[in-house]
């Protein structure tokens, strides 16, 4: 079994906001080094508690090749250092698992993981060849190509969500069903003032210029989550020729970070807001499924870590999904039996977007805090990554 603990209360993210908006002029790295000082003195937890960090970001941004240990001495733990994760959308689940095999082999008793990225104005990355034509190298847009074709099948990722919806013949109007369900449950972590939210996230936040000097603007929450109503959504047509995936049921690129400690079970209770929670990494499962079939991944993850946990998902409290099209959710409930309307409570990627690396890191924390409301219990996230790949983690909140 596996003996990794996250002390209650001790993570945390930045409201996601849309590319090209409110965080798209600020370094990814820079602004969650930044923010993980403020987050950090506000729970009194000082750096000296960390002996390892783990930062997962999948878009290069200028510098990034220190990684880790710049991240980690910008925000004022300058002794730490620690590996640099990118998995694509996996990269949240990815850097817990490193987080608790660290913890397993004595390499660490106390893990800081953090997760930034930003789509907004992603690299133009050239590739010298002197030997090639006129000396001419080949080029990319580092998001937007990758977006939209994987080297490997030649398939962009809404092709995977169209194979998907084909294999298990699901329709636009099922789709159209859950994107609504989604928004539904998304405006219960906004009701009461943004209740759930707050439990994690700092609001009204604070948008820093680009010296980090001073206050550039303001959030009340996520930014470029549309106004959704049924109608709306049923009247927008597939995107592909002869498809079933309209822009309502996938989700957006976004921007921003998120934070997690990861440490022994005594430490845990030390550092927790609620000593007398126990909140345990239980499993993970990692998979590949066929060729451009993106979108089902997470069903093999998901078994296999219900597997080593010696669980079923009839015994998950609560399910997470990072769900970048809505015919995510729809294959993994058909092929688990889980409730396709109950999973992803208060919300999930479909509906705040997606920064890629820390996506699937707030939807862990999210899950935390869902079975905690809950009373504890077990809960399970999945989700999928570029490659055809995905991974899942199994966590239970229990008493102490």
């Amino acid at each position: 079994m596996i003996e990794a603990y996250i002390p209650y209360g001790a993570y945390w993210s930045s409201p996601f906001a849309r590319w090209q908006g409110a965080f798209s002029g600020l370094h990814a790295l820079k602004f969650a080094a930044h923010r993980a000082q403020a987050e950090l003195r506000s729970r009194a937890i000082d750096g000296t508690e960390f002996d390892f960090g783990v930062l997962g970001t999948t878009i290069p941004q200028q510098h990034s090749f220190f990684g880790a240990p710049w991240v980690t001495g910008m925000l004022g733990a300058g002794h730490v250092s620690g590996p640099t994760i990118n998995q694509a959308c996996a990269t949240g689940a990815r850097c817990l698992a490193t987080a608790a095999q660290n913890l397993a082999t004595g390499d660490a008793q106390c893990v800081l993981v953090i997760t930034a990225d930003k789509t907004s104005n992603g690299p133009h990355i050239y590739y010298p060849q002197p030997s090639g034509p006129g000396g001419t190298g080949a080029h990319e847009d580092w998001v937007l190509d990758n977006f939209s074709c994987d080297p490997l099948t030649g398939s962009g990722m809404l092709q995977t969500a169209e194979n998907v919806a084909r294999k298990w013949q699901i329709t636009t109007a099922e789709q159209n069903d859950v994107t609504l369900r989604r928004y539904e449950q998304y405006q219960d972590a906004l009701a009461h003032d943004s209740r759930f939210l707050k439990r994690f996230m700092t609001l009204p936040f604070e948008v820093p210029d680009k010296g980090f000097k001073r206050t550039a603007s303001q959030l009340s929450g996520d930014e470029g989550v549309h106004a959704t109503t049924a109608d709306g959504v049923r009247k927008l047509a597939p995107v592909m020729k002869d498809g079933t995936v309209t822009y309502a049921g996938q989700t957006h690129p976004a921007d921003g970070h998120a934070a997690m400690v990861v440490t022994t079970k005594e430490r845990a209770a030390k550092l927790s807001k609620r000593p007398e929670l126990a909140i345990r990494l239980i499993a993970f499962g990692q998979s590949r499924e066929e060729p451009a079939m993106m979108p089902a991944a997470p069903i093999k993850a998901a078994r296999v870590a219900l597997k080593r946990a010696g669980l079923k998902i009839g015994d998950m409290a609560a399910i997470k999904s990072h769900n970048p099209f809505a015919v995510n959710d729809i294959a993994f409930a058909r092929e688990t039996g889980c409730d396709l309307m109950a999973m992803n409570n208060y919300g999930c990627s479909l509906v705040w977007g997606h920064p890629q690396g820390p996506t699937g890191l707030r939807a862990v924390i999210e899950l935390i805090e869902e079975l905690t409301e809950r009373g504890g219990g077990y809960g399970l996230f999945h989700g999928c990554a570029a490659g055809d790949t995905a991974m899942a983690v199994v966590i239970e909140v229990a008493d102490a």
